[in-house]
This record gives structure tokens, sequence and C-alpha cells, in this order.
């Protein structure tokens, strides 16, 4: 494994401010996204506003080949759905958007679930439960603790309420790279994997499908879908280790950190 890169103040004074303008990014596409929009559309919008407004870098855009500067990934799409002019939002469905920006050579990554019109009770609550597991994951970074901490205490929630958890993908560490160590799974064991330390940076992303874990990737290599066509959620914020806990550098405008959560890692 390659040595994780601990970011200065500096750097994280950076990366702060690449998280702050990709909140903005969603704060646009909120007035957007709706019935009759197509995936397209919506990555056309993020890609004016990111360069022509923002004066930043849609960081996925040439990455690995992939020319969009985000994914859109509709219902049974567990991740990587890749836009489409054909793709036209219905009522009903859930899609996550998940984008990148690169402001002053630091990058941001986050994704948002967006529901579509009048959602079924089954659909929300799964979207509800995919946050709530993320936030699980977030509230107990802190220096010290381990990434197992962190896969366990989101596991555990998504499980108990019948969820499961996609085991493929995983969150990674971010800075001057999009993808940097450590690996960050989203299922796991306390007291388990890398201990914590302060100035690390990374995502946090878990997928969580309604029914089985199981997954496979469509032919065009990139879109990945649940193997029983059952729903999928997921949400995504980039998360630094601080001296006293975590601070999440893309919370977004319309977002809070729960009630019950604190930024120093413990029990209020």
């Amino acid at each position: 494994m390659s040595e994780v890169k601990l970011k200065s103040e500096e750097e994280l004074r950076l990366m702060r401010e690449a998280g702050r303008l990709l909140g903005l990014v969603f704060g646009h596409l909120d007035q957007r996204i709706a019935p009759g929009v197509s995936t397209m559309a919506i990555n056309d919008w993020a890609e004016r506003y990111i360069i022509d407004q923002l004066k930043a870098r849609p960081a996925s855009k040439g990455q690995y080949d992939y020319q969009f500067v985000l994914n859109a990934s509709v219902n049974n799409v567990v991740c990587h759905g890749i836009p489409s002019d054909t793709q036209i939002l219905k009522s009903g469905d859930i899609v996550n958007v998940d984008v990148t920006l690169e402001k002053d050579g630091f990058i941001a990554d986050a994704s948002k679930m967006y529901l579509i019109g009048d959602v079924t009770p089954y659909a929300k609550r799964l979207v509800d439960k995919t946050y709530e597991a993320l936030w699980q994951g977030i509230q107990v970074v802190k220096p010290g603790a381990t990434l197992g901490d962190v896969g366990y205490a989101i596991q555990q929630h998504a499980e108990s309420h019948g969820y499961s958890v996609v085991r493929e993908y995983c969150g990674h560490g971010i800075g001057r790279e999009m993808h940097e160590e450590p690996q960050v799974l989203h299922y796991g064991k306390k007291s388990r994997g890398l201990a914590l330390k302060e100035g690390m940076v990374f995502t946090i992303e878990p997928m969580i499908n309604q029914g089985s874990a199981k997954i496979k990737t469509k032919r065009d290599g990139w879109t990945v879908v649940t193997s029983d066509k059952t729903l999928s959620a997921q949400w995504e914020h980039t998360v630094a280790v601080t001296a006293s806990g975590f601070e999440v550098l893309t919370l977004r405008d319309d977002e809070r950190i729960p009630a019950d959560f604190n930024q120093s890692g413990e029990d209020p």
C-alpha cells in the first residue's frame, strides 16, 4: 500500500475551498433536477457551472478516459451511471449524482441522492437510511479510530434496517489526486485496519442495496447495477481527520451535521 498523504493546514484550506465550491454545484443542480430532465442535461449544467461560474475544473472528465463531469446513477444503478440524452428522469425515480471538482490543485468529491417527483415509501426509506449510514461512518472519525470502526458503523446501520452493503467499491483518500490511499471500506470490524491520524482526508461513500449486495457491470464496461434489479442508493462526502474529530469538507448549504453528532467524534 502506498503511503497515506497527511495534509498540511494550507492544503486543508485549499481542500476546504474546493469542497465549498462543490457544494455550490449541488445547489445549482437542486434548482434543475426534475421529471423530464435527461441525465446528460444534468452533466452539461454541472460542467458549465463549474467552468464558467466557479472557474474550476471538473476533475472526473478525462479520468480513466471518462468523458463526462459526473455520474448519474438511476434506480438500480449502484454507481458509475453514464449521462445520456435518452435517459429521461421520471416521477418515482431515485438518482445519485456524483461530482468531483478541482480548484487550485486540490480535488473534492461528493454525491447526493435526488428523489424525482413522487417516490414510493420504500425508495425514500432506502435513501434516508443510506444517508444515516453515511453519517454513522463519519461520526466515528477521529485520531486513533480505525477504518474498521468506520466500516463497522456503516454496515451495522444498513444491515439493521434490512439492507446490504456493496463490497466491491469503497471510499478513498483524496487530495492532489482523485484516488489516493487509503481505501475506505463500508463494512468491517471494530478496531481493525488503519488507525486514523490528523491530516488524513478521504471520502466515505456507502452504496446500499435494497436487496442482495451482489452487483454486475453492464456491457459498456462502466455502469454497475444490482444483480437482482432492486434499488440502490449512495451518498458521499469528503472528510478530514482533525485534532479532535472530523470536518466534512463538502457539507452543503442545505445540510447540517445531524443533531445527535458533533465534530469531536464523541457522543454529545
